[in-house]
């Protein structure tokens, strides 16, 4: 399976404004430093004392993020996560403005909402972001209001440029400094691990390798 390749960051901001509805220090361990905007701080689940620490760089509308989100993610939380093997950080990297968008309004949640907003919008990739004849944009303020964000809310978060900027500029540290060349992008204990998303018997041999 091939990653969906990333887009340049001019690409992301070539509007400078809101989407309309119609190295020294570790990467992974950046995200955990102190930041004045809480809708960036680390977004993790499992135990704190797991021995082996799992990311993943994804975008919201990656098909092959979602074919890994569907079909291997559910085994991973249930045999490695809620036991207490791994711990699981997740890592914004949208490929598009519509991803962008999503990622804000992921980031904007309560950080508890954050997983379930994710998993969702993955979940029904299809029906929100790809379906025929449809506002991916509108379908995603509809996705979002399951999740409590209201629609005075959801256009708030939309013109929010410095949040937008934000989600970009750590997308860029994370793609340089990692040569990230598309999504899903994996690490396990700092270590890539490219070979992961084919199935869930292959995730588990390099969680088993690391442990």
């Amino acid at each position: 399976m091939s990653a969906d390749q990333p887009l340049g960051r001019r690409t992301l901001l070539a509007s400078g404004m809101a989407l309309v509805a119609s190295a020294v220090v570790s990467f992974a361990r950046a995200d955990d430093l102190p930041t004045s905007d809480p809708r960036m701080g680390p977004r993790v689940i499992g135990s704190p004392d797991a021995k082996v620490i799992v990311d993943e760089w994804f975008s919201l509308t990656c098909s092959h993020c979602a074919h890994f989100a569907q079909e291997i993610f559910p085994q991973i939380r249930k045999n490695l996560i809620d036991t207490g093997k791994i711990r699981y950080r997740f890592h914004d990297f949208p490929l598009d403005q519509v991803a962008l968008l999503a990622s804000m309004v992921s980031r904007s949640l309560p950080a508890e909402r954050y997983e379930p907003f994710v998993t969702d919008l993955l979940d029904h990739q299809d029906e929100w972001a790809f379906a025929q004849n449809i506002d991916p944009i509108a379908e995603l303020k509809k996705r979002a209001a399951l999740f409590g964000v209201s629609a005075a809310e959801f256009d708030k978060i939309n013109a929010d440029n410095a949040l937008r900027e934000s989600i970009i500029n750590r997308q860029d540290r994370d793609g340089a400094f990692l040569q990230i060349q598309g999504t899903p992008y994996f690490r396990i204990n700092d270590v890539p691990a490219p070979d992961v998303v084919g199935s869930y018997d292959d995730f588990a041999k390099a969680v088993a390798k690391a442990s």
